[in-house]
């Protein structure tokens, strides 16, 4: 399916501010960018540079001021995300080198916490992918996803307590199950057509098989219409603006994804 997104940013900015951006989709496996736009008002010099996970991230010092940014893109994605029941476990010295960074505790998922609860929660599941979707069914059923419920981040052992979060703490505790019995896992955050309310979206993926799957315990099925923007270990690796210096927050947040028709 072709979408389009955008997504709109306003600041007041009252002396000189650092930003890192990730804003940037990039086309691969399961999506295709054909357009893309990228407005900063007013003008700002920008660098750009990949970061260690592969994200495509933007340097710039804010001026004072009324300070936006605007995102938009032309995507071609999966009208459908693959599944792959039954697909195996990879045994840890056949993993990619860029996998293994996945299998450890990060700041939000302690997963050397969970080494008993995953393994009760995948028994008599073949290991690899069907572990994971066991995960996944079990977060869906026993952890409420209610948005607007956390602003900050909270750790997979805080999701757990509390047993409801929003996205990204949904895929915070995830991320910690799947590691915590050796299947790599990542976060990543983009959007989701048809998400409501409207907004920008995480879920996880767990590498199996091969390769990467989509793994999203918010949504009753994982279907088609999502964007990647960046992946990394947790939310601290897949911020869309990390500001430094005095705090400052944004006066006007939206995102908007829509279908995209197109011929030929």
């Amino acid at each position: 399916m072709w979408l389009n997104t955008s997504f709109d940013l306003a600041f007041d900015i009252n002396l000189p501010t650092p930003f890192v951006l990730m804003l940037r989709p990039r086309s691969g496996a399961q999506q295709w960018i054909a357009r893309e736009e990228y407005r900063l008002t007013p003008h700002t010099p920008v660098f750009e540079f990949t970061d260690g996970y592969g994200n495509l991230c933007q340097r710039l010092v804010a001026p004072p001021g009324d300070f936006s940014i605007h995102t938009a893109a032309e995507v071609k994605t999966a009208d459908r995300l693959d599944r792959a029941p039954a697909a195996p476990f990879v045994e840890i010295q056949h993993l990619p080198d860029d996998a293994l960074v996945y299998l450890l505790p990060s700041r939000y998922c302690e997963s050397d916490r969970f080494g008993l609860m995953a393994a009760e929660l995948t028994a008599g599941h073949l290991p690899g992918y069907d572990q994971a979707a066991a995960i996944e069914g079990w977060l869906r059923a026993s952890i409420r996803y209610l948005p607007g419920s956390s602003e900050q981040p909270l750790s997979a052992v805080e999701v757990n307590t509390r047993q409801y979060g929003v996205c990204r703490d949904l895929a915070h505790l995830g991320i910690a199950l799947c590691r915590s019995i050796s299947i790599p896992a990542r976060m990543v955050v983009g959007y989701l057509h048809g998400l409501e309310p409207m907004d920008l979206h995480a879920w996880f993926e767990a590498y199996v098989g091969g390769r990467w799957y989509a793994f999203d315990p918010t949504q009753p099925t994982l279907r088609g219409g999502y964007v990647a923007i960046g992946y990394g270990r947790d939310a601290a690796d897949v911020a869309v603006y990390t500001q430094f210096g005095p705090a400052v927050y944004p006066t006007r947040q939206t995102v908007d994804v829509k279908s995209a028709f197109r011929t030929g």
